[in-house]
């Protein structure tokens, strides 16, 4: 998995949108059409797989 990334201002609005509070999620990819997030939370955790979220974007 590729490092996360602050969201942006429009990246904020969508996971506002979603019912995320932006600043728990970083964003690992961001498609015309979709926004892959991952919390900041499961990343400090040691073993386990990291919660990843696809959000669907309405532009």
């Amino acid at each position: 998995m590729k490092n996360g990334k602050k969201p942006t201002l429009r990246q904020k609005k969508i996971m506002k949108a979603s019912g995320l509070v932006p600043e728990n999620w970083l964003v690992v990819k961001d498609l015309g059409s979709e926004l892959h997030v991952v919390s900041r939370m499961s990343l400090k955790k040691i073993g386990g797989k990291p919660k990843l979220r696809k959000l669907q974007t309405v532009d």
